[in-house]
């Protein structure tokens, strides 16, 4: 049995293709087309489900979901708004709307956003409340006590709820994936699965097997039938990193998935309908790449509903000393060490690096000082040399205090004393900078698959942001 649903909605070809949809689909609805309207109706029905836009000819959305929850806060509030309003569309999740629809969106959207909502109705759920931002850890894989992070919190927590595509954006190493895996844990779809894809690290030629499969014998080299990513992850979230990096032609099969929701693997005569929400990220500026015609702008209208930045460490005020403090224990326990703390002028200097690297290489540092030191404080000189340098006044004294003879202009010579592993590293990091972030530019540079890179990577960082 399908429940009422008040649609508010004032242009009237749209409400009556909302209306059509809703009704075939066994919903009863009472459509009206103004905020009046909207009172007026609501308050003699009390329906437990309302569509709302949030753009109306008397009146503001907001202040009729604001109605509409003091009347009767179990009414599921679905919220409409445009591309240019998605700030609004977030306060209304803060308000304690449901989810919300950003136009234009296929007719699946409205319908599985309704279902869903007496699904909840039926079962019982409590009701979305206004939000309040999340403290320091309460996202899974998070550390943070700034604003800028509980800011984040705050809107990873109201997303979550919706089933909008998200659009994660930050440098390396700010914690894309572990925004993306929290967004799907506080969803409606955390009991389904998260597949993560890095799309740079996947050669191209095989980039579209891997999002959406193939059948044995489709091409050389295909010995069985394989599940791709988007079909995997059906009922719950697909996550592609490094967007940016997808190739055009495929950016136009992705662009139609998200358009009719089906995957067709290589090989297939048939579609496949799927069930997926899409978080997507980049640590590029996606609206440049669409500028430069690396990536396609209807495909960017597609994705970036809601968008997320993630702040470097550099931004995050005394992080960096939180979470350095949190992975020192964790580490620690690890390597069975006594460490318990930071020394003052380290976590002076951890408070003012600029840490190019993020959160990933302040994790790099933490491991590098418990695994190569003992003792119950973390002091300065047990830093690695490159960070040390970056303190005023220490190292300065230091150097002057250095034979003469051991001053050199010579690049190489400055390596000498160095491990093999740290020059490799270095060298791939400044090339991978070099190149704007783009690790397929960075691995044509170095004359290595992008793959080979992001191993590289993920082996000196293998802890997550």
């Amino acid at each position: 049995m399908t429940l009422p649903v008040l649609l508010v909605e004032d242009t009237a070809s749209m409400s009556m293709l909302y209306e059509t949809l809703l009704t075939r689909a066994g919903f009863g609805v009472d459509a009206v087309a103004t905020a009046e309207g909207a009172r007026i109706r609501f308050a003699e029905g009390h329906h437990p489900i309302v569509v709302l836009d949030m753009m109306l000819p008397d009146g503001d959305g907001l202040e009729i979901l604001r109605d509409i929850h003091a009347a009767s806060p179990t009414t599921r509030v679905i919220v409409v708004t445009g591309n240019t309003s998605v700030d609004r569309a977030v306060a209304a999740m803060q308000a304690g709307a449901m989810d919300f629809l950003v136009k234009p969106f296929e007719a699946d959207r409205l319908l599985s956003a309704v279902t869903t909502a007496q699904a909840a109705l039926e079962a019982g759920a409590t009701p979305p409340l206004a939000a309040e931002a999340p403290q320091s850890g309460a996202l899974t894989g998070f550390i943070g006590a700034s604003k800028e992070m509980k800011d984040v919190f705050e809107r990873l927590t109201l997303i979550g709820r919706s089933t909008a595509s998200v659009f994660i954006t930050g440098e390396s190493g700010t914690g894309k994936e572990v925004a993306a895996q929290a967004i799907h844990d506080v969803s409606p779809r955390a009991s389904g699965p998260f597949v993560p894809l890095n799309c740079g690290a996947i050669p191209s030629d095989l980039l579209e097997s891997e999002v959406f499969g193939h059948l044995k014998g489709s091409f050389t080299g295909a010995v069985s039938d394989k599940v791709g990513a988007a079909m995997a992850a059906d009922g719950g979230t697909l996550f592609l990193d490094e967007i940016c990096e997808m190739d055009l032609s495929l950016q136009t099969k992705l662009l139609r998935f998200l358009q009719t929701s089906t995957v067709q693997p290589v090989g297939a005569v048939r579609p496949r309908k799927v069930d997926v929400r899409i978080v997507c990220a980049t640590n590029r500026d996606p609206a440049a790449e669409v500028r430069a015609g690396r990536f396609r702008e209807d495909l960017y209208y597609r994705l970036y509903v809601v968008p997320v930045h993630m702040p470097p460490l550099r931004m995050r005020g005394d992080d960096a000393n939180l979470i350095a403090t949190e992975m020192l224990h964790r580490f620690a326990a690890e390597e069975g060490k006594s460490f318990t703390r930071l020394s003052p002028d380290v976590r002076t200097l951890f408070r003012t690096h600029p840490w190019p690297g993020n959160v990933r290489q302040l994790l790099n540092v933490m491991r590098n000082v418990v695994v190569l030191h003992e003792g119950g404080e973390v002091t300065f000189d047990m830093l690695p040399l490159e960070i040390r340098q970056t303190l005023p006044g220490r190292v300065t004294a230091q150097v002057d205090a250095a034979p003469a003879a051991s001053v050199t202009t010579d690049p190489v010579e400055a390596l000498v004393g160095q491990s093999l592993a740290d020059v490799e590293r270095k060298f791939v990091e400044a090339t991978i900078t070099a190149c704007d972030g783009s690790i397929p530019r960075a691995a044509a540079m170095l004359g290595v698959s992008p793959s080979t890179i992001y191993r590289k990577r993920e082996a000196w960082g293998s802890s997550p942001e």
